[in-house]
C-alpha cells in the first residue's frame, strides 16, 4: 500500500472538522443527528456531496445493483405485476428516491424494454436524487442505453415530488437508513439524549435532556423504551419522509428495501449499543468520529414506525419480507437457466460456463440472510384494494 494510500484511509475531511469545531466552540454541543448530517449532507464537504465513489466494489458499500442486473430484472417483474394490479393504465410512473449510481434504473429499464414492452410504453422513470455528481453519474448510465433521457427518464427538482403527483409507484432501495438518526439512551428508566462536544482536541460524547419532546413521543407511540443502559438510534426523519411519501402517491404503491427490524427487535434490551454503522472501503466500524466525511454512516430502520405513519396517511400494509423472500418468490432462481434476456436458452444455446457461474455467485449474494437477503422490503398502497403480489408469495422456511 502506498504513503497516500495509508493516509487516505486514516484522514477526516480538515475543512469539515474545523466548521463542525467552529459550531461546537459557538454553541457548545450539537445532538448527534446534527452531527451525522454534516458529516454526510454538509453542502461542500459531506460523504454524500464528494465525487469519490462510494457504491460498487471499487466503493465503500455494495447495495444490490451492484451484484448483477439480475435485481433489477426480478424489481421489475414485480413492478409489471403491479402496474397489471392498477388495470394497465397507458401512464405508469415509476419514481426512484435516491438512484444511486442509476443501475437500478438501467437494469429496470432494460429489462422491460426487451421482455415486456408494453409495460415499458407506459413507464415514466422519475428520479428524485439531492447530490448533483450522482445525478451526473446516473446521467451517463442511462445514457449507454440509447433512451431520449428528457422524455423516458426525468429528474425531478425535490426529494420527493409534490402531493398526488405520482400514479404508479414511489421506489427506495437503501436510502431511508442513510438519513441523520438521533441517538438516545436510558439511564434509570429516563431517556436521555447523545450529544456531540469538542474536548481535548477530539469529539466526544456527553449525555444531555432530549432536543425535541418528538423523541418521547415516538417510543410513547410504540409503547417501550430501549433497555437499561442501552443506545439506540432514533429516525425522526423517516417519519416525515414517509408523510411525504404518502401525500405524493395519487394511487398505486410504495416499495421499499432497506437494512431494519421491527420495534420490539430494533429496540430489545439485549441491544446495548444499537445498530449505528460506519463504513470505509467494505470494513465497517462503530465509530463515527474517524473519517469525519470519508466514511458513510447507517442505522437500522424501524419498519413498525414507517408502516403506522404510512398507515396515518392512508397507505395500506401489503407486506412486508425479506429480500431474500422476495426476489426467490419472483424467481431468480430461473436465473440459472436462462439467457442474458431471460429467455429460455434453445438446443444448444445454454448460457455459458462464465455467465452461469457469474449469475450463481450474483444469486448466492442477493440472498444471503447474513448479507443482502436480509434486508427487508415493504410494500404499501393506495387506491388498488387488496392484492397478492407475486413477490410476498411465502416461499417457505
Amino acid at each position: 500500500m502506498s504513503t497516500v494510500d495509508e493516509f487516505e484511509s486514516t484522514a477526516e475531511n480538515p475543512l469539515l472538522v474545523a466548521e463542525m469545531r467552529a459550531r461546537l466552540e459557538r454553541e457548545g454541543r450539537m445532538t448527534f443527528r446534527d452531527f451525522m448530517e454534516m458529516a454526510l449532507y454538509h453542502p461542500r464537504h459531506g460523504y454524500y456531496r464528494s465525487p469519490r465513489e462510494k457504491m460498487g466494489r471499487a466503493g465503500d458499500f455494495l447495495t444490490s445493483p451492484e451484484v448483477h442486473p439480475l435485481f433489477g430484472h426480478m424489481v421489475g417483474r414485480q413492478l409489471a405485476e403491479m402496474w397489471e394490479v392498477m388495470g394497465s393504465p397507458a401512464r405508469f410512473d415509476l419514481l426512484e428516491m435516491g438512484a444511486g449510481n442509476g443501475l437500478l434504473a438501467r437494469d429496470l429499464l432494460r429489462w422491460a424494454q426487451r421482455l415486456h414492452p408494453a409495460f415499458f410504453e407506459a413507464m415514466t422513470y422519475r428520479i428524485a436524487e439531492t447530490s448533483s455528481a450522482l445525478v451526473e453519474r446516473q446521467r451517463q448510465t442511462l445514457e449507454a442505453l440509447g433512451l431520449r433521457l428528457g422524455r423516458k427518464v426525468t429528474w425531478e427538482p425535490d426529494e420527493i415530488p409534490a402531493a398526488d403527483s405520482v400514479s404508479g409507484c414511489l421506489l427506495s432501495n437503501e436510502l431511508v437508513d442513510s438519513f441523520p438518526v438521533h441517538r438516545v439512551a436510558v439511564e434509570e428508566g429516563k431517556l436521555l439524549e447523545v450529544h456531540v462536544v469538542w474536548q481535548e482536541g477530539r469529539f466526544q460524547e456527553e449525555l444531555g435532556s432530549p432536543s425535541t419532546p418528538e423523541l418521547a413521543a415516538y417510543f410513547e407511540r410504540l409503547g417501550l423504551l430501549p433497555g437499561e443502559g442501552c443506545r439506540a438510534e432514533v429516525n425522526l426523519a423517516a417519519l416525515v419522509w414517509m408523510r411525504r411519501v404518502a401525500a405524493a402517491l395519487a394511487r398505486g404503491f410504495v416499495l421499499t428495501f432497506d437494512y431494519g427490524h421491527e420495534a420490539g427487535d430494533l429496540y430489545a434490551p439485549w441491544r446495548r449499543d444499537g445498530t449505528l454503522l460506519c463504513f470505509y472501503r467494505h470494513n465497517p466500524s462503530s465509530d463515527p468520529y474517524v473519517r469525519v466525511g470519508k466514511q458513510d454512516m447507517t442505522a437500522h430502520v424501524d419498519f413498525t414506525s414507517l408502516v403506522e405513519e404510512g398507515r396515518r396517511h392512508g397507505l395500506e400494509l401489503l407486506g412486508v419480507t425479506s429480500q431474500s423472500r422476495f426476489l426467490a418468490a419472483l424467481g431468480i432462481g430461473e436465473a440459472l437457466s436462462r439467457l442474458p434476456d431471460g429467455q429460455a436458452p434453445a438446443p444448444g444455446a445454454e448460457l455459458s460456463l462464465e455467465e452461469y457461474y457469474a449469475r450463481r455467485r450474483a444469486v448466492s449474494e442477493l440472498l444471503d440472510p447474513a448479507g443482502l437477503g436480509r434486508i427487508r422490503v415493504l410494500v404499501q398502497a393506495r387506491g388498488v384494494g387488496r392484492c397478492a403480489l407475486r413477490g410476498l408469495v411465502e416461499q417457505g422456511p
